[in-house]
């Protein structure tokens, strides 16, 4: 490819829209441009990123017996509606009517699609287990898109979905899934990624885990602890607290706390730590406002996706009105008039001493003994794991939490589809059963990011070799001069006959503008051609991370540059 003829130009300014290195860089490169909020076109060296990518999970899927195949981006709304996910998932999922009236969706995943292909196919238990997937574009309609092509609207996706006779083979096959994606991570340049327990969301299932890359720019939180590796998505971190209680309960106190409202207020006030109170946070069923009063320890958050698993619906934060009969400010487990559904955090339980809202504007009690003094309360887990917690695992308080960017998933999705879309086999026994499902997905572009984020410096990406747009990139320095451009030609044509991925870059421009197009573009390995190098009848090799430079004679600057390239391979 020649330079001059690449279509998309580069340049020095970060866009000041871009709040991360990877978006920035792929800008300022010629990879991508924008087209609407989370959408975006993409040239060709970001295409070639993501073919290359593309193969490589093609091939570790293969590996692993699975069959490609291509699901429809446009599906009728019928099928969403059998497993019920029509109604269930919200904005995010586009839906529209076509000319007949008919009601569509976008494809923003394919469970469905997948049930749909092969419930006829599989209804004896001789065809199990199997396997099929599809890399394919997809919309889905982020609320928040951000960061170029980290969290979009539209983006090309592989997921696959498996099924199985027993959940004994659902899990093997569940653990050849991920022992791929292992080597797919390794093979395309993140080695370092992990894999983190996570919670299922609308897909649904027991069991599922992320992969991610550790980063400070990553949108998802990871409770790490660095005993026993254990690893897991703050949504789906248990929470693990030993309660204490004071060896004599005092005495339920109604106390005057005039304008303290909140949890900060109330304890400063009283001289008390937030450890020693019992806070209320108030939420609204998404479907008709019904409120939901959650009790919690006054220095914990809620995790809201534990409460919603636990609730079985969405929720949102409480507009608290008068006419509601919830003191905002005030409120507690003793005496609640309003009509609500009240939950308790386990780190309540057990516990004594504590200060609540006494439901009676200005006033807080002191003394409060969940136990003695409010009937009936059932805990569970629904606060966020902190930083130095103690692990779930090993039980020691290791616990840290770090910022992770999810470059795949998979998950363990039991009968959820395959029941309510009546997919079944026929047994060995001659019995009716529903097959059991695994869903498993690497988002392409995102990976992409993913690799440009952790493989870059200040000038630009510095692709890994297996996914870099081309392998070498030759630079003729002073291409006005006739030996230099005779002699760059004919490397260029000899790298290419050879098998090389090159991109030649022959402008009559600066070496100073060459090498920094040439450092945006981020090919692994750049040869310079230029008059100097030719006094000494050598060209120079080097490496876009700096890693090395070389001389090589230009009688055998091919053959050198082809052993250096396997090597790196």
């Amino acid at each position: 490819m020649k330079l001059d003829k690449l279509v998309g130009d580069r340049f020095r300014e970060k866009p000041s829209d871009c709040i991360v290195d990877s978006h920035a860089l792929m800008v300022r490169g010629g990879y991508m441009k924008y087209v609407a909020n989370g959408i975006f076109s993409s040239y060709m060296p970001l295409k070639r990123v993501t073919r290359k990518i593309e193969q490589i999970i093609r091939e570790e899927m293969d590996a692993i017996d699975g069959q490609e195949v291509q699901f429809p981006v446009v599906m009728p709304a019928s099928i969403w509606q059998e497993s019920g996910r029509y109604e269930s998932i919200g904005k995010e999922m586009a839906r529209f009517n076509d000319r007949n009236g008919s009601p569509l969706v976008l494809g923003m995943t394919h469970e469905e699609a997948a049930v749909h292909l092969v419930r006829e196919y599989g209804q004896s238990y001789v065809k199990y287990p199997f396997m099929v997937y599809q890399i394919q574009t997809k919309f889905r309609d982020e609320a928040r898109p951000r960061a170029g092509l980290i969290r979009v609207r539209e983006f090309t996706m592989k997921d696959a979905y498996s099924f199985h006779t027993s959940q004994a083979d659902l899990e093997e096959y569940y653990d050849k899934c991920h022992k791929a994606y292992e080597r797919i991570y390794a093979r395309v340049g993140l080695p370092e990624v992990v894999s983190v327990a996570s919670d299922s969301g609308m897909m649904g299932g027991s069991i599922s885990h992320e992969f991610m890359l550790l980063t400070a720019i990553g949108e998802d939180s990871i409770a790490i602890c660095n005993e026993c590796n254990y690893r897991a998505n703050m949504e789906a971190a248990e929470c693990i607290l030993h309660n204490e209680a004071n060896a004599d309960s005092e005495e339920l106190t109604l106390v005057h706390t005039p304008n303290a409202h909140t949890i900060e207020e109330v304890c400063a006030f009283l001289k008390c730590d937030e450890k020693a109170a019992c806070k209320a946070v108030v939420y609204q069923r998404n479907s008709d406002d019904h409120y939901v009063v959650l009790f919690i320890r006054g220095d914990l958050e809620v995790n809201e996706t534990k409460l919603t698993n636990f609730l079985g619906y969405d929720i949102h934060p409480a507009v608290i009105t008068e006419e509601s009969g919830i003191v905002a400010g005030f409120i507690g487990p003793i005496d609640m008039k309003a009509e609500c559904t009240v939950l308790f955090d386990r780190s309540l339980e057990g516990r004594n001493n504590l200060v609540c809202g006494a439901n009676k504007c200005d006033y807080h009690y002191t003394g409060l003994d969940i136990s003695r003094d409010v009937a009936g309360a059932e805990y569970h887990d629904f606060a966020k794991i902190q930083e130095g917690g103690i692990c779930p695992v090993c039980g020691k308080p290791a616990i840290t939490i770090s910022r992770g960017i999810e470059v795949g998933n998979i998950f363990q999705l039991g009968t959820k589809y395959t029941k309510s879309m009546d997919m079944t086999y026929i047994d060995a026994n001659g019995e009716t059963q529903h097959p059991i499902m695994g869903c498993y997905g690497i988002g392409v572009g995102r990976l992409a990011a993913s690799i440009c984020e952790a493989h870059h410096d200040e000038y630009g990406p510095i692709w890994p070799l297996a996914v870099a747009p081309w392998q070498v990139h030759i630079c003729a320095v002073r291409a006005d001069d006739a030996e230099v451009k005779a002699y760059a030609d004919k490397l260029y044509e000899e790298l290419q006959s050879k098998g090389v991925e090159v991109i030649y870059d022959d402008r009559n421009v600066s070496a100073g503008v060459m090498f920094s197009d040439a450092d945006l573009i981020g090919v692994p390995y750049r040869v310079i051609v230029s008059p100097r190098n030719m006094k000494q009848s050598v060209v120079e090799i080097v490496k876009r991370d700096k890693s090395f430079s070389v001389n090589a004679p230009m009688a055998s600057a091919a053959e050198e540059m082809l052993k250096i390239l396997a090597e790196a391979k």
